[in-house]
């Protein structure tokens, strides 16, 4: 459509009579024309966007500060004409940070102000007292609900004033960060000193029957018993550094304290004097309340100390060695973990294969794996996921290793009768709909247990095998009928956990076809994926790397950093029921597994590779073996998806493998 020159001077004076003062000084300094500012309105109203960020979105170009601080004096006129109330620029009125922070600890809560859009300014003491907010929508009836309902009953009236969205975030931003800034340095302030100094120890042997504080802060008291004080620190500096396991190991010529940290065991610090041996081992045993003259036997205690204001729990073992009882100590720290299977299954569709056994109300669901993989993390992953007032859940447990609300939890005490089995057979009276089973490992537990899943309980339990298919020979080694492993088994999930590559200073490179091989993946496959390797500094390097700065602050030279888990979920189908009844081997079951979808530990973990979370290191580690290996190839080849004698991946349309001229794709 085209205009005239009076029809063009009759739509520009409409358009100037349309626009706002501002819009208009933006047409005539030549930033915007009359349709571009038209656009920005219309776009600005049904997008919620600021009018000046829309602009500059438009132009491409950004909004001169004359101009901008024109805008902003226009609109807060514009609001204080639409609300009735006086306007809030923090740019002319400074706001008093450290009074809006104290407001917001005191009186209005941060869920408050975040939920509305307000913030609370100033504490006028008149008669009766008056509080200013600022509220980006003064008219919000709601608002106004809850915050008289928060200052009427000290007396204190409101008074509202409006702000704009852009000061708003920036006020509560600023909020937010001071919060940071001063919760990192109360950790700091709380952290305990772990340095442990033999030259200012003086160890008498004598001092260790003396009382000790509940609370593991004691570590820095400079008057304590000097044993009490080399204990709390070692158990203290295990609890800052994520520590799994404490060991405290005699040797010949010293006492070796080792921790072991997402799997693996280190060496924190310089062995002990052997001659403390007795006394440090002693007063282990006295705060896990073991018989220290019985030196002979094993014995299990535990220990439960407070730590920077948490429980923490302490699983204890002593046994006698050659040069002295070692103890081990295994740290169970509810509050250090998270539950949730999003949490531990990175993969999707294993987690949704998980998720849909553990929704079913009856069967028989197996955890397994080795100490220390995360099965009972796994377990209350799964009970926080159905843990609801319409379920009934009951725990039995040796020992009790995390708290939650709304279930039954029982301990085990063999002394009294009362082990797996009996408390499980007690449960069946107590009209239970998921029941928890800490561990089955004798015949007894694992019948009840499979009775129990047939007649309409969801039952849980762990097992120790290696793998998913191993189960079912471990439960007819336990002397379990095939037809009720096969009628009430709803699946096995198989873990491990590796090690998480540190995302700060991994090194990528290009691993060898030879290194390919080994682990069956084919170079042809892998070519447009980055390999990273852990970049893990011997203690020189780490020394000589902190003197000069530049070691890495994530991992500090370990070179990884935290755990993945490592999942093999296999469920139970019809063909794998007819393998059962007819007594298959563990190869035939896991061959079958594999062929209708599972994806074995291996081929997770090569997945967890390729995505960058952990190394071929780790793999072969954790979970590489030559029987998992062939398995996994022998479902391929059968199937077609590779080459049988390359391994390369493989098209349905081709015959022969392109990658190798010796190979057919079919015999």
């Amino acid at each position: 459509m085209t205009y005239s020159s009076s029809s063009k001077r009759t739509r520009a004076i409409a358009l100037r009579n349309y626009f706002s003062p501002f819009g208009n000084k933006l047409i005539q300094v030549g930033f915007v024309n009359g349709d571009q500012m038209q656009q920005a309105l219309s776009q600005s109203r049904t997008s919620g966007q600021s009018l000046i960020d829309v602009l500059e979105s438009l132009t491409g170009q950004q909004l001169p500060p004359d101009l901008v601080r024109q805008y902003k004096k226009h609109h807060l006129f514009e609001l204080k004409v639409l609300y009735g109330v006086e306007c809030l620029d923090p740019e002319i009125s400074p706001i008093n940070n450290n009074q809006m922070s104290h407001l917001i600890d005191t009186l209005i809560p941060i869920d408050i102000c975040r939920r509305y859009q307000l913030i609370p300014l100033q504490r006028e003491d008149k008669q009766p007292p008056v509080l200013l907010v600022a509220m980006v929508d003064p008219e919000n009836l709601e608002a106004q609900d809850d915050l008289n309902r928060i200052l009427r009953p000290k007396g204190i009236e409101l008074q509202r004033m409006v702000i704009t969205p852009t000061d708003y975030q920036r006020l509560i931003d600023q909020y937010l960060d001071e919060q940071v800034k001063k919760e990192e340095t109360k950790k700091s302030e709380a952290k305990v000193d772990v340095s442990i100094n033999l030259e200012n120890l003086d160890f008498n042997l004598e001092e260790t029957a003396d009382e000790v504080e509940d609370d593991l802060g004691a570590a820095n008291d400079a008057q304590g018993a000097p044993i009490i004080s080399l204990v709390n620190k070692i158990l203290a500096r295990a609890l800052q550094d994520g520590i799994s396991d404490i060991h405290v190991e005699p040797q010949e010529e010293f006492l070796r304290v080792r921790y072991r940290k997402d799997g693996v065991l280190q060496q924190p610090f310089d062995p002990l004097p052997k001659k403390i041996t007795p006394a440090v081992v002693a007063r282990f045993k006295i705060m896990a309340d073991l018989d220290i003259a019985e030196k002979r036997l094993p014995q299990d205690g535990k220990i439960r100390r407070m730590f920077q204001g948490r429980k923490v729990d302490f699983r204890v073992s002593s046994l006698p060695s050659r040069y002295g009882e070692k103890v081990c100590l295994r740290i169970l720290d509810n509050s250090a973990t998270q539950l949730g299977l999003d949490k531990l299954i990175s993969d999707e569709s294993t987690l949704a294969i998980v998720r849909e056994l553990a929704a079913r109300p009856f069967g028989l669901i197996l955890v397994t794996g080795p100490t220390g993989s995360g099965k009972s993390t796994t377990l209350y992953s799964i009970l926080a996921e159905r843990n609801n007032p319409g379920v009934n859940i009951s725990t039995a447990e040796d020992p009790i290793e995390y708290s939650l609300d709304g279930i039954t939890q029982v301990q085990v005490i063999r002394e009294k009768g009362m082990n797996f089995a009996s408390i499980l057979r007690a449960f069946l009276r107590q009209d239970p709909d998921v029941i928890l089973v800490g561990e089955t490992r004798d015949p007894e537990t694992a019948k009840t247990a499979i009775e129990a899943a047939l007649t309409g309980h969801l039952v849980i339990t762990t097992l120790h095998t290696n793998d998913a298919a191993g189960a079912i020979a471990r439960l007819d080694e336990m002397g379990i009928e095939p037809f009720m492993i096969s009628g009430g088994l709803l699946g096995v999930v198989a873990q491990r956990l590796m090690r998480r590559v540190c995302g700060e200073c991994r090194i990528a490179y290009n691993p060898t076809h030879e290194e390919l091989a080994r682990f069956g993946l084919s170079a042809s496959n892998e070519e447009e994926i980055t390999f990273y390797k852990a970049n893990t500094l011997n203690p020189e390097q780490i020394n000589e790397a902190r003197a000069n700065g530049t070691l890495c602050p994530k991992c500090t030279g370990i070179g990884y950093k935290g755990r993945v888990g490592v999942y093999e979920v296999m469920r139970n189908s019809e063909r794998l029921e007819n393998l059962i009844n007819t007594g298959a081997t563990t190869d035939r079951i896991k061959e079958v597994a594999v062929e209708d979808g599972m994806v074995t530990l291996l081929a997770y973990s090569l997945n967890l590779v390729r995505q960058g979370h952990t190394t071929l290191e780790e793999v072969e580690r954790v979970t590489f073996t030559d029987s998992g290996l062939e398995a996994e190839l022998k479902a391929k080849r059968k199937s077609g998806l590779i080459c049988r004698t390359c391994n390369a991946e493989l098209k349905p349309e081709w015959l022969d493998c392109p990658y190798c001229t010796t190979s057919r794709f079919s015999d």
